[in-house]
């Protein structure tokens, strides 16, 4: 005869068949949970993602990364976010396109460590619900890089001047076949018209320096293409490509790639990109300036009194369309990638990404004399405007400077100001479209 507790304890067990033994397994025996990832293949991205999937590791969540090439990834995440589509729970966000996407992304405002961050850089990123939409990976920060092999650091140009004169002595001396490298096709201008327009005192819309939408609106959006200001700029990269020769003709098609390259091979003397390339060009299996390059101020134009910078982010956006149960899994993974003090540092060595939890600098800065110096090139450098606007016309406004100023650069010189004349209402058109 059973006894009434043996027959209890098989009803139970009974019970317990039929609801799942999921219940009451060891969460490593559940099923897990995936989170996907779109960014663009880069090693900034990499070592960011790097903390991630220690955490994801860690909680038993698979963690699958979708690299996709720079020119296709804004037109195919914009869709997949439009169509409120689950592909992707993580995506890489950029300034450029902060405001395109506002309306598409969670807020982030809750996840944890967001109070350790910069806030300057993340104008780009309020909703309209005045929501922020974005967690920092990294600080994009423009850097004038120069040859630390041929110059002492008092002996780096100060001014656009001194930029030419350098560059010529070091050219008719036999160390480099170029002074100044940098890209400035679309999607490049930052590496050459931008820096030198801003480092101006001048800008793309009236008025000058502004990121106010409102303001700008206000102001029809005006295009200070044609300005004086604007007119300097130009001729400067004329005479650079075509009478000073400190720079290659060719360099109006260059990306930053192609000018890596170039400096990279010990061809040039400076180059600007962001600061997330130092690891690239101390990488011995691509660069042949390995411990040979430094960081300074960018050379000032005529009209600047003083040395200006920019001090933007690379973020991390959660779309609106992944499934509730994933956003609460990717903030938690967003909060412990801010607190990874370790996976930050290592970040930074490996690719010269400052990392977004600012508290970690001073750490970083006790031990590597690098860092320092690119505190005083750029953070120490107060920052006059945003290396973007933003709103949502803003990759048309890009196309159109871009078209107009490189046909500025290729025409002959005395037609630059009617170019720009003519160009300055397409800019207009642009962001009013």
């Amino acid at each position: 005869m059973v006894s009434p507790i043996r027959a209890t304890r098989r009803h139970l067990l009974s019970c317990l068949a039929a609801i799942g033994l999921a219940a009451v397994l060891p969460a490593a025996a559940q099923a897990q949970v995936e989170l996907k990832v779109g960014y663009m293949k880069h090693p900034i991205q990499d070592a960011s993602l790097d903390m991630m999937e220690k955490w994801a590791k860690a909680n038993n969540v698979k963690f699958t990364r979708v690299p996709m090439a720079y020119n296709v990834f804004q037109e195919k995440v914009t869709a997949t976010l439009t169509t409120q589509g689950d592909q992707f729970d993580l995506i890489w966000h950029n300034d450029d396109w902060g405001q395109l996407w506002e309306k598409w992304l969670e807020p982030t405002d809750d996840v944890k460590g967001m109070e350790n961050v910069d806030k300057w850089p993340l104008d780009a990123f309020w909703s309209a619900e005045k929501k922020m939409t974005v967690v920092p990976m990294v600080h994009t920060v423009g850097t004038f890089f120069y040859r630390s092999d041929l110059l002492k650091p008092n002996e780096v140009p100060k001014t656009w001047a001194e930029l030419v004169t350098v560059s010529q002595k070091l050219q008719k001396d036999g160390k480099v076949k170029w002074g100044y490298v940098g890209g400035m096709s679309m999607n490049n201008t930052w590496f050459a018209q931008w820096w030198t327009m801003w480092t101006n005192n001048c800008d793309i819309f009236y008025p000058l320096l502004e990121r106010n939408n409102a303001k700008l609106k206000a102001g029809g959006f005006k295009s200070a293409l044609a300005d004086p200001c604007h007119k300097e700029v130009i001729e400067f990269w004329w005479d650079a490509l075509h009478k000073h020769k400190i720079s290659p003709e060719a360099m109006t098609s260059y990306g930053r790639n192609e000018a890596n390259a170039i400096f990279m091979a010990g061809d040039a003397a400076f180059t600007l990109v962001d600061s997330t390339h130092w690891g690239e060009f101390n990488d011995p299996a691509r660069s042949k300036i390995v411990g040979k390059v430094g960081m300074a101020p960018f050379p000032m134009g005529p009209r600047a009194k003083a040395h200006t910078s920019w001090n933007e982010i690379w973020g991390w956006g959660i779309p609106k369309g992944s499934p509730a149960e994933k956003k609460k899994l990717t903030k938690q993974m967003l909060a412990a990638m801010l607190a990874d003090e370790e996976g930050q540092i290592t970040q930074w060595k490996k690719t010269g990404g400052p990392p977004p939890n600012v508290k970690v600098w001073d750490k970083i800065a006790a031990q590597d004399p690098v860092f320092k110096q690119l505190k005083h090139a750029v953070f120490d450098q107060k920052p006059i405007t945003h290396s973007a606007y933003y709103f949502a016309q803003w990759p048309a406004v890009h196309k159109a400077y871009s078209d107009a100023s490189v046909k500025a650069l290729s025409g002959k010189r005395e037609d630059i100001g009617k170019v720009l004349e003519e160009g300055a209402p397409l800019v207009t058109r642009a962001a009013t479209n």
